[in-house]
């Protein structure tokens, strides 16, 4: 079964491949010809996945899931959430974004945070929604170079390594995204004959 995940994403795309049986072959956007930036200018993480989705039923018709994943920290009330990928600005990226969050929780004691992943599946016409949540830290330094986003920051709970320090099986194993993929590994299973 052919099924489009609706990401530019490659670090991304990596990430859930590893995760799907091989009776699922994965699809970029890229691969379907899809070069358009699909705004996610809805106002909740939900939101944002159910409008690539959209996108992508409205001019492609094709079975499609996307995601859309936040970084909730809770002394800044959830921020960044929603904003997490362009915290810093329009233009921002990974470094930029860290920063700023460092900055931002200089003085802060509590420093517990939590990332949020939210996928909808877009299959034969029904729209289901699969959530994943990870709890953890943010550390006031970087630590490892593997991992994207804020992966260099967060310390998940009961661990010693950063989501950049661990091995991308290890990360999927107990990260927002992994549980949300497995949840939508499970539904295919059921649905299959």
């Amino acid at each position: 079964m052919k099924l489009v995940f609706a990401t530019h994403n490659l670090n991304k795309f990596k990430e859930v491949q590893s995760l799907l049986p091989d009776t699922i072959k994965l699809v970029s956007l890229t691969d379907i010809g899809c070069h358009d930036d699909i705004p996610e200018t809805a106002a909740t993480i939900e939101g944002n996945a159910l409008l690539k989705v959209k996108y992508i039923k409205d001019n492609y018709a094709l079975d499609c899931f996307a995601d859309d994943t936040g970084l909730e920290v809770r002394a800044l009330d959830k921020a960044p959430g929603v904003y997490s990928a362009r915290y810093a600005g329009p233009d921002a990226n990974a470094e930029s974004n860290i920063n700023k969050l460092l900055d931002n929780m200089r003085d802060m004691q509590d420093r517990s945070a939590r990332f949020k992943t939210v996928i909808v599946l877009s299959f034969k016409g029904e729209d289901i929604l699969f959530e994943g949540i990870c709890k953890g830290a943010i550390i006031s330094q970087k630590r490892g170079d593997k991992g994207f986003g804020y992966d260099p920051i967060f310390l998940p709970d009961g661990k010693n390594q950063t989501f950049a320090e661990m091995s991308i099986k290890e990360k999927n194993t107990i990260g927002h995204r992994g549980k949300a993929i497995q949840k939508l590994i499970t539904h295919f299973l059921q649905i299959k004959p």
